[in-house]
């Protein structure tokens, strides 16, 4: 039997010592579309109350803070 994954093991598992994530990384941990979360920042600047730091054309979301978003 497949065990689900619990969200802050999957978030482990996707920085993978990293302190930032993509945007699509961060959709796919969150449970949601990439273009949702891209959504959040364009109107609020922000998505579920963090904010990415931008790279280039990219943005990166801190782990530390999807991490207390998932842990409640």
């Amino acid at each position: 039997m497949k065990q689900i994954q619990s969200f802050p093991h999957a978030l482990m598992l996707t920085a993978a010592g990293r302190d930032h994530i993509r945007t699509e990384e961060f959709a796919k941990v969150a449970c949601r579309a990439a273009q949702t979360i891209r959504k959040n920042y364009c109107t609020t600047g922000e998505c579920f109350g963090i904010r990415p730091i931008k790279v280039g054309n990219r943005l990166l979301w801190p782990v530390a803070r999807i991490a207390a978003l998932l842990n409640g």
